[in-house]
């Protein structure tokens, strides 16, 4: 079979997934259906909007489907006269089982991981929060738990010490889309294939490996051991209130782990202030932690457990987000 005959079918929402739908598009390959979340009220008219996948898949000529409910029996007849040989799903609700299992090809996904690390629903947040110097996305085959289907491609991406999780996540978009495409040509000539995420588990060791025996896994003698899997579960507000007894590279990564959205935030003269980006200064001090001071000029700073964070980014309830400066022109600690 040809790229051109495969039949797809592409479940999406969101900007992110327009990536990948384009990226298969340009490929030349066949959608022949795409499936996205029904039109919502949105902004101050309640206006129904139409999501970013539907909007570029009408541009495109694509057939588009949008079920309220996906065990809807018409929705899965619909579905199914599309005759699926693959399904393809970046950034959309969770599948039942009919749904995922329908085509003979299986629904391959696009996580935004190098899995198993960081299974879950905001893996791109946690990455970022968690100091991690590497990320990247896996396509994969869906099955009955979340994110542990087998994989078929992986691509690295190194994460800068000052990046946050939105422009992580506009990098990861159309690398994303790219190793989705090459998931989909290598099914077709066979050199991809699926492996278990137990072969891809991570593993520890004190140094640096030298020689590793396959049947008996070891490093100068002492035994590999799995290090632990981190998760990356859905973000809550209480994650996002800032604990300033933390350390300042702690702190500061989870503010670039939880920017723009939906954002790290403060109290300060009992207002809520969110925090889109800061520098660190490490050094000690007698400060009381959580303190803050400022020149009513250039500078706002929080004292924390090993220095301060300097809040360069930010937005007081009320206002519009804007930088320090503009802000302490018209604020008063």
């Amino acid at each position: 079979m040809i790229l051109a005959d495969l039949r797809i079918v592409f479940l999406g929402t969101p900007d992110f997934a327009v990536a990948s739908l384009d990226a298969l598009v340009q490929a030349g390959c066949n959608i022949v259906g795409v499936v996205t979340a029904p039109d919502k009220p949105a902004g101050r008219g309640m206006q129904l909007t139409e999501s970013a996948v539907k909007k570029y898949a009408v541009s495109k000529g694509l057939n588009v489907l949008q079920p309220e409910k996906l065990k809807n029996p018409a929705f899965l007849e619909e579905l199914k006269a599309l005759k699926a040989d693959v399904q393809v799903v970046v950034a959309f609700r969770m599948l039942p089982v009919v749904v995922w299992d329908m085509p003979p090809m299986g629904t391959i996904n696009v996580h935004g991981s190098l899995l198993p690390q960081y299974r879950g629903a905001a893996p791109i947040n946690w990455a970022v929060i968690n100091g991690e110097k590497v990320t990247g996305v896996t396509t994969f085959k869906l099955q009955h738990a979340i994110d542990t289907g087998d994989i078929l491609l992986q691509t690295p991406i190194p994460i800068g010490d000052n990046e946050t999780a939105g422009e992580l996540h506009d990098r990861m978009m159309l690398v994303g889309a790219d190793t989705l495409v090459q998931t989909i040509k290598g099914l077709l000539d066979d050199s991809v294939s699926p492996k278990s995420q137990q072969e891809c588990l991570p593993t520890t060791v004190d140094r640096l490996p030298l020689t590793v025996d396959s049947n008996h896994p070891s490093v100068n003698g002492e035994r590999l051991t799995e290090s632990p899997l981190n998760h990356a579960p859905k973000i809550f507000t209480e994650t996002c209130q800032m604990d300033w007894n933390l350390s300042a590279a702690s702190i500061h990564n989870k503010i670039r782990g939880l920017s723009p959205y939906p954002a790290a935030f403060t109290f300060i003269n009992e207002k809520k202030l969110k925090i889109f980006a800061c520098n660190k200064e490490i050094t000690t001090h007698n400060t009381e932690v959580g303190r803050s001071s400022t020149d009513n000029k250039t500078y706002l700073k929080f004292s924390c457990a090993d220095g301060y964070i300097h809040i360069t980014d930010l937005q007081l309830e009320g206002k519009k987000r804007m930088p320090v400066e503009e802000f302490l022109r018209g604020f008063r600690l």
